[in-house]
């Protein structure tokens, strides 16, 4: 039965996950995050469901955790913030050279360092790009609402067993502290043994008898092979960017201008957009709501069109690298951004697509 509720992003990823059958949550608390666990610790899903949920010592613990649980085949999940996922980036880095799929939830602060509990999206690169050693990625997810924090949590265990690799989702802790109206789908039954041992024969719960040891690795010697791996990872990356690219556009069939913004950005972007056209000013915005893949050719679709992209993000300018090289030098792109915790206003928004662009 469908439910609806008013709370919070962070609660919301808690109550979807366990509706859509989550094995095991594995975690630390770090603010602006800690909701997760706690809303997880008073549904106490192991009397329902048989969810595991544990507090790990540490966020190193947590990630290793998430790397046992996913090598039989369980949907398993964490959550942290900046400095949390710093942490975790060698566990990460495992997993996507195990090809093991897992869920990261990521409520960024800003930084560097401890930083501030405020808000940030300052974590663009070191989770879009892969903060952890090797040529690997994660599917990434950028929710803008607390409806989508509640979506996309089976979003990201469908894409996640899809293509054999961690997944993660990417908020902040605008949209994890804030309250909506929420729809929370039904509960569905956790998998069984027999159907993980049936759907993914890679998993090394259990043991057939014609399938012999099974032994999940990121280790190998011998170059030639580990060069032959990555060829097979660069491939399925390849074939994720060509099929699971998503994203959202905004009063974009009449615009001049083009705003590229993702996460809380993206709604303080849509007042933005509402106050320029009061202003005679014509603008539009592309959402991206995977970050990777990265929506590349939708926005270069929108060069020939526009005079100017403003990319717009609580960072120094991170995402503004992917959205340069999407349109390649065909029209000119500038960024704004505030950062270590400040978040930016509609009309400060509009000031800089002002001064970067009209006043020219």
């Amino acid at each position: 039965m469908r439910e609806l509720k008013l709370i919070k992003g962070n609660e919301a990823i808690a109550e979807a996950a366990i509706r859509c059958g989550v094995d095991g949550y594995f975690g630390y608390p770090i603010t602006p995050q800690s909701e997760i666990m706690e809303t997880l610790m008073n549904e106490k899903p192991w009397e329902t469901t048989g969810m595991v949920v544990l507090q790990a010592e540490s966020e190193t613990a947590s990630i290793n955790m998430l790397y046992g649980g996913a090598g039989c085949g369980k949907r398993v999940f964490t959550s942290s913030s900046s400095p949390g996922i710093s942490l975790m980036q060698e566990g990460i880095t495992y997993l996507a050279g195990a090809e093991l799929p897992c869920v990261i939830v990521n409520v960024v602060r800003g930084g560097p360092g401890l930083g501030t509990i405020q808000p940030a999206q300052s974590d663009y690169f070191q989770s879009v790009k892969g903060g952890g050693h090797g040529d690997y990625k994660m599917i990434v997810l950028a929710p803008a609402s607390v409806q989508e924090m509640a979506d996309f949590v089976e979003l990201s265990f469908d894409l996640a067993f899809k293509y054999r690799t961690p997944a993660m989702i990417l908020s902040d802790g605008v949209i994890g502290q804030m309250m909506e109206k929420v729809e929370l789908k039904e509960y569905k039954p956790r998998w069984t043994n027999e159907e993980i041992e049936e759907m993914h024969p890679w998993a090394t719960l259990g043991k057939k008898a014609d399938r012999g040891r099974n032994i999940i690795t990121s280790l190998e010697l011998e170059a030639s092979r580990q060069e032959e791996f990555n060829n097979k990872l660069q491939a399925k990356y390849k074939t994720i960017q060509e099929n699971e690219v998503r994203y959202e556009t905004i009063m974009c069939d009449d615009a001049d201008y083009l705003l590229v913004a993702y996460g809380s950005s993206a709604r303080i972007c849509q007042k933005s957009i509402e106050l320029a056209r009061e202003k005679g000013i014509k603008v539009g915005m592309l959402r991206p709501i995977t970050l990777f893949p990265f929506p590349s050719k939708e926005i270069d679709a929108f060069s020939s069109q526009v005079k100017g992209v403003l990319s717009v993000e609580m960072s120094a300018g991170q995402m503004v690298e992917d959205v340069r090289l999407a349109v390649n030098g065909k029209v000119k792109v500038e960024h704004f951004g505030r950062y270590g915790g400040a978040i930016p206003s509609p009309g400060e928004i509009v000031e800089a697509l002002e001064k970067n662009f009209i006043g020219e």
